[in-house]
């Protein structure tokens, strides 16, 4: 199970979801505890990214190491080093192995061994017969045996209900322990599995009180331009910061957003005033930028540029109206000279995307209120 463990690499600008796990890798005839980055597009960081079939190898070599003998040399980098001495594995190249393919299904939301297993009980619980029976039995055995515990994510139960439905009255287990299952407790079994179907259904029915967890919308990516007037029909473009659509805010009329969030972020009165005349939201950038900032202005630039943005969008409806347009989706902000507040290919924060959705929001929620 992946679970809190997300991480990603970017390859040509795509974000790449992966997860790690605990591994050791043998170098010189040392240990070294280390971590395997898996990743959905089939590679293994193991040192080196590698393809799913040279990580194979490296699993059958022993670079990636399953078997840790008695005396051997291990350390973690920079925290410890020792010798082992009474070991005991769980894993072997093989289950390693089925356990990553298992994580890269996972990472691109496809069945994993156990999701096909449960996929075939769903088969054979629909029309009974044996063969589809020792479909099922099978699918449960291709679960890597590190993993066959917790298949129905039933804490007390374990997956004691589903062996003894693979495995059928007369059958014998398909655990350790081998035992013959009787006519009781396969009934036991099939009526867990009928009850368990009816609590699925009414968790699939159930619609959250306030919409679904996800966007419904695919994400709106607002490229970086260098608007230099108005436009009649503006588009994403009027989506940018340095799009020329004054807003007043106090006393003050700004030509754009970008020029109020650089001249306020300016410590120097004359700089703020030099950057309230800059013919474009650029310039007014490059003027701020080679004076000094107000002290303490990370700490409040968000929120700056969260009242900005509001003023832009009360004072511009025509421009409202093409940000409430994007719906629910993600807006991902390109920003050539800032991580901070362009997305820039998944290595940027994207602020400036996020604020846009705030204030998508509270936009949406003033027209449903005022109706």
């Amino acid at each position: 199970m992946i679970g809190n463990r997300i991480t990603h690499r970017t390859a040509d600008g795509v974000r790449v979801p992966g997860t790690w796990r605990h591994a050791f890798i043998c170098n010189g005839g040392s240990y070294f505890l280390t971590d395997l980055f898996i990743y959905a597009d089939g590679l293994v960081d193991c040192w080196e990214l590698v393809t799913l079939d040279e990580f194979e190898r490296k699993l059958r070599s022993g670079w990636v190491a399953t078997s840790l003998p008695e005396g051997g040399r291990a350390s973690a980098h920079h925290l410890a080093a020792w010798t082992f001495g009474e070991t005991h594995v769980w894993l072997t190249p093989e289950l390693l192995l089925a356990e990553v393919r298992d994580t890269i299904d996972e990472l691109n939301r496809r069945p994993d061994s156990t999701g096909r297993c449960l996929a075939a009980v769903d088969v054979f619980l629909a029309d009974r017969t044996e063969t589809n029976r020792a479909a099922a039995h099978a699918a449960y055995l291709a679960i890597p045996e590190t993993v066959r515990l917790y298949a129905l994510g039933d804490m007390d139960r374990k997956d004691h209900p589903l062996r003894v439905l693979v495995a059928g009255p007369g059958g014998r287990m398909p655990d350790e322990r081998g035992e013959t299952v009787t006519r009781e407790v396969y009934e036991e079994a099939v009526g867990y599995f009928e009850e368990r179907e009816q609590w699925r259904t009414k968790a699939a029915a159930r619609v959250p009180a306030d919409g679904p967890a996800e966007s419904f919308a695919p994400a709106v990516k607002i490229y970086h331009s260098y608007p230099q007037r108005a436009l009649e029909d503006p588009g994403k473009q009027g989506l940018r910061n340095d799009y020329p659509a004054p807003i007043v805010v106090g006393d003050v009329t700004y030509p754009s957003v970008a020029h109020a969030y650089w001249a306020r972020s300016a410590a120097e009165p004359e700089v703020r005033d030099a950057v309230v005349a800059a013919e474009t939201g650029g310039r007014a950038r490059a003027l701020a930028e080679a004076a000094g900032r107000r002290e303490g202005w990370e700490r409040v630039r968000t929120a700056v540029m969260a009242g900005l943005l509001r003023a832009k969008y009360e004072q511009h409806p025509e421009l409202a109206a093409i940000l409430l347009a994007t719906g629910d989706a993600t807006l991902l902000y390109d920003d050539a000279d800032s991580g901070f507040w362009g997305d820039n290919a998944g290595r940027g924060r994207n602020w400036s995307g996020r604020l846009l959705e705030l204030v998508r929001s509270e936009l949406a929620a003033g027209q449903a209120l005022a109706d």
